[in-house]
């Protein structure tokens, strides 16, 4: 199997939009979340990333308009943005998302990480947003832990497979933390889901390097939207 590719579609205020290091307030506009995630469907794409980027902010949410754009689609969706609670959970679970990831917010209550790990499995994915090894999530949430700490705690938890952010470069086209994939590809065994940095078709061919260590995917944004490369383009050079 190839590294597989999910093609960003982060909606605020019901457009789809592209953040800077994942800062409220830096996002640049690109129209009509629907037609984005058509596009990238039509160019191939098997699995797009859906985020509701105003219910990660606290500041409403997008839940009605994301819920038409995945019914939709025939490609899988993974759901992400602020799912950090049983409210904000049973309305991902409503939709007909492929799999959901709970928001680093979450881990603030393990009790209830733990109780969804283990009712939804494999539909279930744990986003892991970090600075340096700090989890650090989205909308300014403060709730301390270390990554490695926290990673041998939902393994042992059950969970199925992580998205890695390195906060400083999402959205930032610096290129990939390899070091820091590496580093996580070392101590799960779990699969892992990159994001944030991918700049070039070279940075691709290498996080598909990686594919042997353990990562499974990589979330493709910025680059994608700033024509640095089409997806059609990406597949080929994760396929090569």
């Amino acid at each position: 199997m190839s590294l597989t590719l999910l093609p960003a579609v982060d909606v605020a205020g019901g457009q789809s939009v592209r953040l800077v290091r994942g800062e409220a307030g830096s996002g640049t506009s690109y129209g009509d979340p629907l037609e984005a995630a058509r596009n990238w469907q039509n160019d191939g794409a098997d699995w797009v990333h859906l985020v509701d980027l105003d219910l990660a902010f606290g500041r409403g949410d997008n839940a009605p308009l994301l819920a038409d754009v995945i019914t939709q689609l025939h490609a899988k969706v993974e759901l992400s943005g602020g799912i950090q609670n049983q409210a904000t959970l049973d309305s991902a679970l409503r939709t007909s998302c492929a799999r959901i990831n709970l928001s680093t917010a979450a881990l603030g209550d393990r009790q209830w990480c733990e109780k969804v790990i283990a009712q939804h499995g494999d539909r279930i994915a744990v986003a892991l947003d970090v600075k340096g090894t700090t989890l650090a999530p989205r909308g300014g949430t403060s709730i301390g832990g270390e990554l490695f700490e926290t990673l041998k705690w939902l393994d042992d938890a059950g969970c199925a497979r992580y998205i890695l952010t390195d906060v400083d470069r999402d959205g930032a086209l610096t290129g990939p933390n390899v070091e820091l994939l590496r580093r996580v590809c070392e101590a799960t065994d779990r699969p892992i889901i990159a994001s944030g940095g991918v700049a070039t078709l070279d940075d691709l061919r290498t996080l598909a390097q990686l594919h042997t260590l353990g990562v499974e995917g990589a979330i493709v944004g910025k680059a994608l939207y700033a024509g640095a490369f089409t997806l059609p383009e990406a597949l080929r050079a994760v396929n090569d």
